[in-house]
């Protein structure tokens, strides 16, 4: 039985123009609000024969470095919520700097039914693919109609939307299923093309064999890579960057409504998750198709590690992003040391050297030993958990009575496990540089934690980062 996908209603959404100051104010429905997206250069609209739409505007600030220089320009989008750095200037200047389009790849992948999953068609013709038939059809997709999936491929990472249409025919048994995805070097400038590739899977499905507008979209949007050797090679990008202050950047990525449905999800599990993230630890997600609204629960949990300090985390693993895994990427997670995942195979459950949390659903659990008491909810995590939800319900209260137009969910969850996570470093910044540097009951407090049930976590946080801090807390054996 094939049943509609149960994606989220908030989590759909389309890049609209923005507004002609001339048509005054906007005639959006109630309820839906108009994400905002930083679009450079063309949009892609979500008619059949992909016409463009306007991209939304931004501003350009230039940081000037200590010595007065310029740095880098950053974009910061208009209207989004934006905390700089006290220690730098920003200059707004339009339009001095865009970050570029940066597609590596577009592909078809259809199921066969005597060859299984197979890739159809692709551009550049000489691009491994390898896998990414089956990254971008996860399985058990045959029982939904549609669904998308993040993923990665080696040092690229992809989007794919995949589409099941029943047709009249027994060479098919009756259903035909296909996925148009994409390959880009950063993960930060996939969601911009949701719409085009959700349209070219149903005109796929419809018109097999009519590839016209993704070779029309390939030449406008490929990456000017630099050569190395055979086919196109990977670009140079930085974690590190994204995970020093991944809000700025990351908020574009996904719709509004994510990381607020995210917490309401997994309720106050999300302090546990929260520790495990900050560890550093593999965290893997399962549940049946479909797997989008999965993988952006992928890109929260990666937001939760949020750390905007200088020289915080530079010694520790990445967190890396692998969103939907299957099988087939057996291999590369046993070389990983921190990776966030999501999967549709139950098979994972079974292999726990290659994870060190597993996440059932809203089920959160370790094999760990050492960590079992991390699962556990201490009175500090409920009361962080309630301070969140109070903030939320002010913040609704407000945009309820018209009080507050510019803030959202989005920024308030974000913003509180970066501060969060800045007061704890900042705190053991501190007592590490001091002439005594031992960490007390008073000093746990102050950074929000509970001096008895959080011991094991500052135990091991002390050690995954590096501080050389001696832990006396009063009562170390009680409960």
């Amino acid at each position: 039985m094939v049943k509609q996908s149960d994606r989220a209603p908030l989590l759909d959404w389309e890049e609209i123009p923005p507004p002609d100051p001339k048509q005054g104010k906007s005639s959006q429905p109630n309820g839906l609000r108009t994400p905002t997206v930083n679009a450079f250069g063309s949009g892609w609209g979500t008619s059949t024969n992909a016409t463009c739409s306007q991209p939304t505007r931004s501003l350009t600030a230039v940081v000037a470095r200590g010595d007065g220089s310029s740095g880098r320009p950053q974009t910061v989008v208009v209207g989004q919520h934006f905390v700089p750095d006290p220690n730098v200037r920003f200059f707004a200047v339009k339009d001095q700097w865009e970050e570029k389009d940066q597609i590596v790849a577009v592909f078809v992948v259809t199921f066969d039914t005597r060859s299984g999953n197979m890739v159809e068609w692709c551009l550049p013709h000489d691009i491994n693919l390898d896998g990414v038939e089956f990254k971008s059809m996860a399985s058990g997709s045959h029982r939904i109609t549609n669904d998308f999936i993040y993923f990665r491929k080696g040092c690229y990472f992809g989007l794919a939307c995949f589409a099941n249409m029943p047709v009249e025919s027994e060479l098919e048994r009756g259903a035909r299923m296909k996925s148009v995805g994409i390959l880009c070097p950063s993960y930060t400038l996939l969601y911009r093309y949701m719409h085009f590739l959700e349209n070219q899977v149903r005109h796929q499905l419809q018109c097999p064999g009519q590839y016209s507008p993704l070779e029309a979209f390939y030449e406008d949007k490929r990456a000017v890579l630099p050569p190395a050797g055979n086919g196109p090679s990977c670009l140079t990008w930085s974690v590190t960057n994204i995970n020093r202050c991944m809000h700025a950047e990351m908020k574009i990525t996904h719709p509004a409504g994510c990381m607020s449905q995210f917490i309401q999800f997994f309720g106050e599990q999300i302090m546990v998750l929260w520790k495990f993230v900050l560890l550093r630890k593999r965290l893997l997600i399962f549940s049946p198709p479909p797997v989008g609204v999965v993988c952006y629960r992928v890109y929260c949990c990666c937001c939760l590690a949020n750390v905007s300090l200088p020289g915080i985390g530079v010694s520790v693993p990445e967190l890396r992003p692998f969103f939907y895994i299957n099988v087939a990427d057996i291999a590369a997670l046993q070389t990983e040391m921190s990776y966030v995942a999501c999967t549709t195979e139950k098979i994972f459950e079974e292999k726990k050297d290659l994870y060190d949390v597993y996440i059932d659903n809203q089920n959160v659990k370790t094999h760990r030993s050492h960590l079992q008491s991390l699962l556990r909810l201490n009175a500090s995590d409920k009361e962080k958990y309630r301070k969140l939800s109070e903030q939320r319900q002010m913040l609704l209260y407000s945009q309820e009575v018209g009080e507050d137009y510019t803030s959202n969910e989005e920024d308030l969850f974000i913003l509180f496990f970066m501060e969060l996570n800045n007061r704890i470093f900042q705190t053991l910044s501190e007592v590490a540089g001091s002439i005594d540097p031992t960490l007390t009951a008073d000093h746990v407090r102050a950074m929000g934690l509970d001096p008895q049930g959080d011991r094991s976590f500052l135990v091991d946080l002390l050690e995954v980062y590096g501080f050389d801090i001696t832990l006396v807390i009063d009562n170390p054996c009680c409960p």
